[in-house]
């Protein structure tokens, strides 16, 4: 039975991650900004097998709040399994590209507020030595296409310091995990014109994850064939990449 933190538990990917697990009778710490969907959600997963689901009404972008938000899940749960990140916004690349302080509040969503956080977990997990962190970055982080490269340069933050603190953690007995999604038919991409093949469901998405956390895979591209196109588009010369409306 695993003890389980998912930050942005109301997420399509989170929420379809969480009825897996439920399915085990895990014990949850769920955390999200909208009280009302969060208390559905905790019902739901209790409904499934869940041993217990814990609610934590927080705006992560508060990172005043994630100090008090940790020590409650330790107070709820005593130790830590699995810390799932999942929160996140797509920005308007035209919009952030007019106003700096769109950009930077974007930036800060996606970036800064998932390293702040990252951070206070990663000394978390290493004073237990032991324990998974889960972080939802995404396919757009390996290179920046001039149609989403605010977004993209975010979750290449989020990558990198993965990385870094994979390497960091491994000495401690933690493993992190780096989830690069493509798309999915999530709230977030509702109205954006994308080929219907390349789309994946919440639900496929979770089982890869879930089975990704529990194999300790570093990198996990979801759906699989993602990190065939990320590869040849990182391998595409810059003179030519830049001509192209990606």
């Amino acid at each position: 039975m695993k003890k389980i933190l998912i930050v942005g538990a109301t997420s399509a990917i989170a929420n379809a991650c969480a009825r897996l697990w439920a399915n085990d009778g895990c014990e949850f710490f769920l955390v999200a900004r909208d009280a009302q969907k969060l208390q559905q959600t905790c019902a739901d997963l209790l409904a499934r097998g869940a041993r217990a689901a814990v609610p934590y009404v927080m705006d992560a972008n508060d990172t005043a709040l994630h100090r008090d938000m940790l020590q409650r899940c330790l107070g709820a749960l005593q130790t830590v399994d699995i810390c799932l990140i999942a929160y996140g916004t797509l920005p308007d690349q035209s919009a952030c590209e007019q106003n700096v302080e769109l950009a930077m509040a974007e930036f800060a969503n996606n970036a800064s507020t998932v390293i702040a956080l990252m951070t206070q977990l990663a000394n978390l997990l290493a004073a237990q030595r032991s324990g998974t962190l889960a972080v939802i970055s995404s396919v757009a982080g390996d290179r920046g296409r001039p149609s989403n490269y605010l977004y993209g340069s975010a979750k290449a933050a989020v990558s990198t310091f993965c990385e870094g603190l994979r390497a960091r953690l491994f000495k401690s007995g933690v493993h992190v995990i780096t989830i690069k999604p493509g798309f999915v038919d999530t709230p977030m991409t509702q109205g954006l014109s994308l080929p219907a093949f390349l789309v994946a469901q919440p639900e496929a998405v979770a089982r890869r994850i879930v089975a990704g956390i529990e194999r300790k895979v570093a990198v996990l591209y979801v759906p699989r064939f993602w990190s065939w196109i990320m590869f040849l588009i990182r391998a595409l010369p810059q003179p030519l990449f830049k001509r192209l409306n990606l």
